[in-house]
């Protein structure tokens, strides 16, 4: 299962282990079982305080494993394998339930221990899913700081009659209790704000008793992260309020554009980002949206409100609130989100193992999601609207290179078909011919590009009629004090090396204002 290097890596971690941890299996003969009980064998054998336990599988999933912190009195359970991206996750539980610190504030630990009732977490994931694993982290942390909340993570591929049963059509989905908690990426804070009432207004408090900024910027993902930077090393006050610390790049999963890194991942690119941020004295405030950016005219400041009612100031803002998928905009595409209809093919797509799926969409985006698929699913139809595919010609040969892909062009969809409870269907006309058609099917990925995230703006920041924010070269808005960086704005071309730059640039320039305006 692991091999030497993950081993010796994996020993170094639980020499961090100060209580010991229990390992209970659930397995039978089938062949997950023994890969789960050789998965166990070798974490015992790198820390004597770990120890295995063969649990009665009555009433229990099959294959899975417990993770029990005998000093803490935790449950952390793992129905299926662990390993890919909820490798990690299985050693932070580890980590957890021998009484490893954690590294969140101390401030959210007491708010968990002092949760009253019981919760039963059971969380669907796909092993390739690169977003589960933190909502899969935060819900475990939680069972490690409170005996009356249970965690489980069930993949989903393995599990498939549960999938079916509750109509799950995308990962992350969370159920609290039996019912319905959340889909998609979900954060500590944005779970206990759900669980805890009281939560949004003692934040919002807090967060309005703050001190007025120098440079506040708003967005966290690379040019955001890229402004706080340079802002922070000048000396000035800065913040950084995100919806999510890293934004879309959280969602990529191969990055190999990076000049200087020749490939990597979204979410390893986003870590190295927060690290470095956190460098420097910035004050980060994550899971937060901004509702309105204005200028205060008695004070002179940029007011941020944010959604949870709280209002920051400060002397100078960049907005780097980035963009997210663009969408079909048909008949049944918002009825049938999360039932068939999805984004993310790395997250949603083993889902559809040995089903019919269509992806919307031929740039680059559209037809490696398609490659992606095709190993993954029966059949892969990609609908492009114009006459030729936009993608990389390498891209294009790889996908034309497979059996079971089907390329039309000048493709409009039109609607998305379904049955009340998940898509079955996907109808589209042939702009050539004005003929429609039907393709019977189970899951539709949208990949049709960008929208930025400036509905927020309208009336206050002067926009393109794309929505984008109109910045000089210096990335200066039209409301003075304000700046803006990366693919919210009117910038050409989305990239993540570009965003940093633009990040950069309009840093600088809101620091060339605040000395002016000294």
């Amino acid at each position: 299962m692991l091999d030497a290097a993950m081993l010796a890596q994996l020993k170094t971690y639980l020499i961090n282990l100060k209580t010991p941890v229990e390992l209970v299996t659930f397995t039978d003969d089938s062949l997950k079982s023994q890969e789960l009980n050789r998965l166990v064998a070798q974490i015992a054998t790198l820390s004597p305080l770990v120890t295995i336990v063969s649990g009665n599988s009555d009433d229990e999933r099959v294959p899975s494993m417990l993770v029990r912190g005998i000093a803490v009195d935790s449950e952390i359970r793992f129905a299926g394998l662990p390993m890919g991206h909820e490798f990690t996750s299985l050693v932070m539980a580890l980590l957890h339930s021998g009484s490893h610190p954690m590294k969140i504030d101390a401030e959210v630990i007491e708010q968990v221990r002092n949760l009253e009732g019981k919760y039963q977490f059971e969380t669907y994931i796909s092993l390739s899913c690169q977003n589960c694993p933190e909502v899969v982290q935060a819900l475990n942390m939680m069972a490690a700081i409170n005996p009356q909340i249970k965690s489980v993570m069930i993949d989903g591929s393995l599990f498939q009659s549960e999938v079916f049963d509750r109509d799950i059509m995308a990962v992350p989905t969370v159920y609290l209790n039996g019912q319905s908690f959340s889909q998609g990426r979900i954060s500590l804070t944005e779970i206990l704000s759900k669980v805890d009432s009281g939560a949004d207004k003692r934040q919002a408090k807090a967060m309005s008793n703050k001190d007025n900024f120098d440079f506040l910027v708003v967005g966290g993902g690379p040019a955001g992260a890229a402004a706080a930077i340079y802002a922070a090393r000048k000396g000035i006050k800065t913040g950084l309020v995100a919806d999510r610390f890293g934004g879309q790049v959280s969602d990529t999963l191969a990055i190999e554009n990076f000049i200087s890194v020749k490939a990597t991942q979204g979410p390893k690119l986003v870590a190295s980002l927060e690290e470095h941020v956190k460098e420097y004295d910035v004050d980060i405030m994550n899971n937060n949206k901004a509702k309105r950016v204005v200028r205060n005219v008695e004070t002179g400041l940029i007011d941020i409100t944010l959604e949870n009612g709280a209002t920051l100031s400060s002397k100078s803002v960049v907005l780097a609130t980035g963009a997210r998928w663009r969408e079909m905009n048909v008949p049944g595409e918002n009825e049938y989100r999360g039932k068939g209809v999805a984004y993310c093919p790395h997250c949603d797509g083993p889902l559809f193992k040995g089903k019919s799926v269509a992806v919307v969409g031929g740039g680059n985006s559209g037809i490696e999601a398609a490659i992606d698929l095709a190993g993954l699913v029966e059949h892969v139809t990609v609908l492009e609207f114009a006459d030729t595919l936009r993608a990389d010609e390498v891209l294009v040969r790889k996908a034309k290179s497979l059996p079971n892909v089907t390329i039309i062009l000048n493709a409009q969809t039109t609607n998305v078909i379904g049955d009340g409870k998940r898509v079955t269907a996907l109808q589209y006309t042939d702009r050539q011919t004005s003929q429609s058609h039907e393709i019977t099917l189970a899951g539709i990925f949208v990949q049709i590009g960008l929208m930025p995230n400036s509905e927020f703006l309208v009336g206050d920041i002067e926009l393109t009629n794309r929505g984008e924010i109109i910045t000089s070269k210096q990335g200066e808005t039209s409301m003075a004090g304000v700046y803006a960086a990366g693919d919210v704005t009117d910038s050409p071309y989305k990239q993540i090396i570009i965003a940093m730059g633009s990040g950069a640039t309009a840093a600088l320039g809101a620091f060339d204002y605040l000395i002016r305006r000294e």
